[in-house]
């Protein structure tokens, strides 16, 4: 077989089984609406009731691995060794991963998300609902479900990647991650690991895209009056699945660097215009008050299941989202591994954690913050958001500042930018893992999985908000991010093999002279000696 041939070679074993059971899905939920509901559901329970505490530990674990991993000599490390040279700029790195990971999510949640918390606390806050105290514990809980939290999550599982694949010299399947761990026995395991997170991803992708979608519906129907039902919702699924796959076809430098990019940027115009317009004055003071509280509380917060209290809340939103991240986690990681050749690790995790991390703390604290402000100088958003669904609150804050005509158009375009960048990450890593041969220089897929890939997604996820709503794009989430808790924890530790000795696994021996381990003043007595 001649390598072109080979290149394109499919994963018969990774792809079809995760694939065959997402059209499994959608016929049973065709067949049987109420029992695919109830099953997801009842499924979905018992994972956060019997595991509610291993999601909360494994999001600090996660958190504490890359702050060790920071100041440990394997921060210094260049990604494809010290001659490496990068494929895109930093800049351009940053806007990707601020666009491939959760930056979605918050145009859809960072205004109705709020409210919820704001009229139903948790027990443990002892906050009134309506209360000024539940205010304060609302954008607590904004802090901690959408900044430096999954933020590790997705860092973790892209470091383990990047050094498994550029300075290992692994092949392009998670399992690489894990090699430092267990050597390379584990790569006997690799089909299995790979269609679990293929399947995982798929779910995750499906709930995402599933907010997207009922977030461009309610702006639709907010200014122009489209009805948000399902064949609407089954247009915006098409248009969008259609575009991130011609994209992602086009190839990384190109599709997902320019829509990155172009979001970025309206994602910066966006915050300033909302920073001027809106209640500046009570968006800068209450926003840094309650990041304070939130640094107070964030360990005890971080940690909160809700048994002794007998309460659902934990489950319900932050545990719901360490799922969704979870999910997401390994392939978004092999993708943003993926384009951080010629970098330090160090600089990965500043364009990986530390820069989206501040970003969404600035995020949350103008438009959760002008939410609240909003909801409680009369305006009933949450009248509002229960008559017509979460997607509408974001557009009756638009509504309170100038040129709102202009604006909610505005927004809807970089809410579907958003959508379309991230699945195309998503689908050019999904490609990479079905396919054989993929190579450092070339991380290419056929055309023709992409597609495929992209239809699949589109059915679950049309299926999933038409037929079980909020509650069944949760579900699926619960679903796909539970098993990749455990390849988490597992990656963390193989980080934290290499951390101690990076020399050991680095194939780029002469990285690693006598010379240049003396000039690192962070490398440890051992390290000189190996």
């Amino acid at each position: 077989m001649d390598e072109k041939t080979k290149k394109y070679t499919l994963r018969k074993g990774v792809f079809f089984p995760p694939w065959i059971l997402a059209i499994v899905i959608v016929v049973i939920s065709l067949v049987n609406t109420d029992g695919f509901i109830n099953g997801m559901n009842a499924v979905s329970t018992v994972m956060l009731d019997s595991f509610a505490w291993l999601f909360n530990s494994t999001i600090l674990y996660a958190l504490g691995i890359i702050i060790i991993i920071y100041f440990s000599p394997l921060a210094n490390v260049r990604i494809g060794g010290s001659q490496a040279k990068p494929i895109m700029k930093y800049r351009d790195l940053i806007w990707i991963t601020l666009c491939t990971t959760i930056a979605a999510g918050i145009l859809f949640w960072a205004c109705a998300e709020p409210l919820y918390h704001y009229y139903a606390p948790s027990v443990q806050s002892g906050a009134d609902p309506g209360s000024t105290q539940a205010a304060i514990f609302a954008m607590k809980t904004m802090y901690l479900e959408w900044t430096w939290s999954p933020y590790a999550i997705y860092t973790l599982a892209t470091l383990g990647f990047a050094f498994a694949f550029y300075n290992m010299d692994q092949k392009y399947t998670v399992a690489a991650a894990l090699v430092p761990l267990f050597g390379k026995k584990v790569l006997k395991f690799s089909g299995v690991i790979d269609v679990v997170c293929l399947f995982a991803l798929m779910a995750g992708v499906a709930a995402s895209l599933g907010t997207g979608t009922l977030t461009i519906a309610g702006g639709l129907e907010s200014v122009f009056g489209i009805e948000s039902n399902s064949v609407s919702w089954g247009i915006i699924i098409t248009i969008i699945v259609v575009t991130f796959v011609v994209s992602s076809i086009s190839g990384i430098m190109n599709g997902v660097r320019i829509l990155s990019s172009i979001n970025a940027k309206i994602y910066m115009i966006l915050l300033l215009f909302v920073f001027i317009f809106g209640p500046t004055v009570f968006m800068l003071n209450f926003g840094q008050e309650s990041w304070g509280e939130y640094i107070r509380d964030f360990i005890p917060m971080s940690l909160y299941t809700g048994e002794i209290y007998n309460d659902g809340w934990a489950k319900a939103w932050p545990i719901f989202y360490w799922c969704n991240w979870l999910a997401w986690a390994p392939s978004t990681g092999i993708f943003l591994a993926g384009i951080l050749k010629g970098y330090t690790i160090r600089q990965a995790i500043h364009c990986n954690f530390v820069i989206p991390s501040i970003f969404a703390t600035i995020w949350m604290g103008l438009f959760s913050t002008a939410t609240l402000y909003y909801e409680m100088d009369g305006l009933k958003l949450y009248e509002t958001m229960l008559q017509k669904g979460s997607e509408s609150v974001v557009y009756s804050v638009f509504e309170q500042l100038p040129l709102a005509g202009l604006i909610i158009p505005f927004y809807l375009f970089i809410v579907f930018i958003s959508f379309v960048t991230a699945s195309d990450s998503n689908t050019t890593a999904m490609g990479g893992l079905c396919t054989n041969g993929v190579t450092q220089d070339d991380q290419k897929s056929p055309s023709w999985l992409k597609v495929i890939l992209g239809v699949t997604i589109a059915m679950v996820t049309w299926v999933t908000i038409s037929f079980a709503g909020i509650d069944g794009i949760k579900a699926a989430s619960n679903l796909g991010g539970f098993p990749n808790i455990f390849l988490i924890l597992l990656i963390g530790g193989s980080l934290l093999k290499v951390a101690y000795n990076p020399a050991k696994y680095d194939i780029h021996k002469e990285d690693y002279t006598e010379s240049k381990i003396n000039k690192c003043t962070k490398c440890t007595k051992k390290q000189r000696e190996n």
